[in-house]
């Protein structure tokens, strides 16, 4: 070690650990990171999460569950060692279940333990070799309840594992036993975490945005926001900025929650920052609009700027849900491996159209589709007839954008017409709109597809939605002009749908 006495260079510091993280990812096989669900903290995101806890206490009992090598904790740390007001101890447990990392995590705690004894500061750090989910279940469980409150946490600082927990799975058992229903490993770190927090305890941690909407999140949702006050989130302009080092795709955000229940009053401090820069840009919202109180999905909405509040505003103003305009939103029935047997590369005698994503063109369906790789025709018969709708005008949108589309929702039409056959299959990958299990009106398809391809509701859409996938709870949860609106605007839509920015216009109308 190179600090001088009882001075900390915290740059030189953070790239010690920073080279042990780099150091680590050579011992480990991308199938067994995969396995676990590890993605490492660099040092710039690690100083940027420790730096959103309070100052002010003298001692801190801090929580790393899923540590790593260290990297977490040790940020912490140096945040600590350069407040003006910061703690005189530190005691932290860190849970690791790869013991392949357990080497690179003792050596960044006898980094911190040096730093930490050339400043005056008391540090006890246990690690644990342990599975946090288990461990953490058992506490719960077992502790009495005195036992329990010392064992809590004042913080807690967490990159959790990111992986599908499967329903037949031990984890998802364990879970069940604490009433916990979660379908990722690190939305249950999250609960876990924040379940052994004391009150007013902090929570620090980066997860991906996939919680902020969705059925599968529901119940995650609501525990945190019942349990919880969000204070800030921070997002990343760039996917790559996070974990680039791992290729991770996943759009990742930072977020700080407080155990305490919200106040109407509380303000959510929203914050961004560019891969190019260091600057963070910062914007600050209301609790009811960043989940609205009558919203029974209890989507997170973050609003970065006052455009996005405009945004807001103005779909929650149309104030139609798609069951006050009478109309359904399904995802298609037909899941073409489990009907292969049925499914056909041309259209023969007794076929009708199975409809994919790749059939949507310039705002159309258009079927069949010439070279398809996939087959594109299904026996109608008693096997496939629950999976089959009549013929009619659908409004299809795809549920898997790609990365490379500039709108996170596309939609197109489906029109009978163009299809002389009385029965259509929709593929698992699209949602379709329809009249309790049928067609609609040929303008309100037209003006619905419209409505659907504007700009202000795609802007909309990424308030709340991470990913390049669009649920049919999604659509459900947006709100809508009135089917006359719909109507007028069907009317004046030919064989094609209009540029972007005609689109945009006859939207912009609405208001």
């Amino acid at each position: 070690m190179h600090f001088k006495n009882s001075v900390f260079d915290k740059k030189k510091f953070l790239q010690l650990v920073d080279k042990i993280r780099r150091d680590s990812s050579t011992s480990i096989e991308n199938d067994k990171q995969i396995e676990l669900g590890q993605y490492f903290t660099n040092s710039k995101i690690a100083c940027l999460m420790a730096s959103m806890f309070d100052e002010g206490r003298s001692k801190i009992r801090l929580l790393d569950a899923g540590a790593g090598v260290g990297s977490l904790s040790a940020a912490f740390i140096a945040e600590m060692c350069c407040c003006e007001d910061g703690p005189k101890e530190i005691s932290i447990v860190a849970y690791e279940k790869d013991p392949v990392l357990l080497p690179y995590l003792f050596k960044t705690r006898e980094i911190c333990y040096d730093v930490c004894n050339r400043l005056g500061i008391k540090l006890d750090w246990e690690i644990l070799n342990r599975d946090f989910i288990k461990e953490s279940i058992n506490l719960l469980e077992n502790s009495k309840v005195e036992d329990l409150e010392i064992q809590r946490f004042d913080c807690a600082i967490l990159n959790p594992p990111y992986r599908k927990i499967h329903s037949s799975s031990l984890e998802r058992k364990f879970l069940k036993r604490i009433s916990v229903e979660t379908s990722n490993l690190y939305s249950a770190f999250v609960i876990l975490t924040l379940r052994l927090l004391k009150s007013d305890g902090e929570l620090v941690a980066i997860t991906p945005r996939s919680f902020c909407n969705g059925p599968y999140f529901k119940s995650f949702r609501l525990e945190m926001l019942k349990e919880s006050t969000f204070c800030r989130i921070h997002t990343f302009d760039s996917r790559r900025s996070t974990f680039s080092d791992d290729g991770v795709q996943q759009e990742n955000i930072i977020f700080k929650l407080i155990k305490r229940e919200p106040k109407n009053s509380s303000k959510v401090s929203i914050t961004s920052s560019s891969e190019n820069t260091n600057e963070i840009a910062k914007y600050s919202i209301r609790y009811d609009q960043f989940v609205h109180p009558n919203d029974k999905q209890l989507f997170i909405r973050i609003l970065k700027n006052d455009a996005g509040y405009q945004i807001s505003d103005q779909i929650d103003k149309l104030g139609n849900t798609l069951e006050d305009l009478g109309i359904s939103v399904s995802t298609g029935r037909v899941v073409d491996f489990r009907s292969k047997d049925y499914l056909r590369n041309q259209s023969l005698h007794g076929t009708v159209p199975l409809i994919y994503p790749f059939h949507f063109e310039d705002g159309f369906v258009k079927w069949p589709k010439l070279n398809s790789k996939k087959p594109d025709s299904i026996f109608q018969n008693c096997v496939t007839e629950s999976l089959l709708l009549p013929s009619g005008y659908y409004v299809l949108v795809k549920r898997f954008s790609s990365k490379e589309e500039r709108r996170r929702v596309v939609a197109a039409i489906y029109d009978p017409g163009r299809v002389m056959l009385s029965k259509i299959g929709f593929e698992n990958h699209v949602n379709y709109f329809h009249l309790n299990g049928k067609g609609l009106t040929e303008r309100i398809a037209k003006g619905l597809t419209v409505f659907l391809n504007s700009s202000l509701i795609d802007s909309y859409l990424r308030q709340f939605n991470g990913h390049t996938q669009v649920n049919a709870t999604d659509l459900r949860n947006l709100k809508y002009p009135r089917i006359e609106q719909l109507e007028d605007i069907g009317k004046r839509i030919g064989t094609k749908l209009p540029e972007q920015d005609e689109i945009d216009s006859m939207i912009n109308e609405l208001f």
